[in-house]
């Protein structure tokens, strides 16, 4: 098995599946990136000259990164390829479309990316995240299945189990209701410095863990409070099913993977979806917890100004223990606990049938 990333995933990447129970082999291509910002005319981007400029490099590194993916793949000779979006499948999908080696597609995102767009036209078969209604990909081709995570993202049994995982992490004060804040591997900036505001006058009350990004850790701990009631991490590699245990609320960005790791454990959440990202597809992945009222969603921009709209929302959830039971039962509904079952079941038709194709033309 072999895990095809980018450079800068490289070490993340490794950290991530050191402790995988198949060995899987880490192979770093060249990418490149189409930098498109939600709500901004094409107009004003193409007239951005540095991301004009950083468009136009990273078409080179995609060009680069597709003979690399040549090789690489005529090195393996694998009999399927596994795309899960994002600009590094772009020269591996198109590599393995000109070797004729099957593509299966999962899209985690309420609105598909560019990069999987693009290759649908060439995949086999094409997983969703999301249920088919949000897409407009060929039926035919097309299968909800959820989005595979780890079994141990569980309900837990009760709260002395919570507790106990308060105390592992290093909290003393364990009767406390905890927050845990996350804003994915990099970071979220505006979330970060709105938790670091608020939390001397929230600790009063309750515990936080403060899972910053590597990349605004230490501008963030110098904001942050000195207190035995908080505590910031920058990144968390693995092992997050025990802090989202250990949660009484948790604050999140709209990625996919995380809020159906939550909607398993059914924990009542707080969503600020980055308004920014391509597509606005964390907005959209956001509305439809928000439609079905299975998350409290903040409106980032709201929340810069005033970020007391984002401690009312922990309040509310904090003192009222029957709505946040609600909550977390609501966001439960999502979960689809055979995902990496029915995923890795599509993978291996896709395989098996490249074998068969392959046997009979010998």
């Amino acid at each position: 098995m072999c895990f095809v990333t980018d450079q800068k995933f490289g070490r993340q990447a490794e950290a991530i599946l050191k402790k995988a129970p198949l060995q899987v082999h880490i192979k770093r291509i060249v990418a490149g990136k189409f930098r498109r910002y939600n709500g901004m005319a094409w107009y004003k981007q193409l007239l951005n000259l540095p991301t004009t400029f950083l468009n136009a490099r990273d078409l080179l590194y995609t060009q680069l990164g597709i003979i690399q993916g040549l090789v690489l793949l005529k090195k393996l000779r694998p009999d399927v390829v596994f795309l899960k979006g994002g600009f590094v499948c772009m020269p591996i999908g198109l590599a393995a479309h000109m070797l004729k080696i099957p593509i299966v597609i999962h899209d985690s995102d309420a609105h598909p990316g560019l990069t999987n767009r693009f290759l649908a036209r060439y995949a086999t078969t094409i997983a969703l995240g999301s249920p088919v209604e949000n897409h407009t990909y060929p039926k035919n081709r097309t299968h909800y299945v959820g989005i595979p995570i780890d079994e141990s993202f569980r309900p837990l049994v009760n709260k002395e189990e919570q507790q106990r995982l308060k105390a592992l992490i290093g909290f003393h004060n364990i009767a406390k209701p905890l927050v845990v804040v996350t804003g994915g591997g990099l970071g979220a900036r505006n979330i970060n410095r709105a938790i670091a505001m608020l939390a001397p006058k929230l600790l009063d009350k309750v515990l936080i863990l403060h899972i910053t990004g590597e990349h605004t850790y230490e501008e963030t701990k110098l904001m942050a409070p000195k207190s035995p009631d908080y505590i910031i991490k920058p990144f968390i590699a693995t092992g997050m099913a025990p802090l989202f245990g250990a949660a009484d609320v948790v604050i999140t960005r709209a990625g996919a993977t995380a809020l159906q790791e939550l909607a398993a454990m059914s924990k009542a959440t707080i969503i600020v979806p980055n308004p920014l990202l391509t597509g606005g597809h964390q907005l959209k992945n956001a509305a439809i917890y928000d439609d079905a009222h299975a998350a409290i969603v903040i409106d980032e921009n709201k929340m810069v100004v005033n970020p007391l709209y984002l401690k009312k929302a922990i309040e509310i959830l904090i003192n009222n223990p029957q709505k946040n039971k609600e909550l977390g039962k609501r966001l439960h509904t999502f979960a689809r606990p055979d995902a990496a079952v029915d995923m890795a079941a599509l993978i291996a038709e896709a395989a098996a049938t490249h074998i068969y194709q392959k046997s009979a033309d010998h």
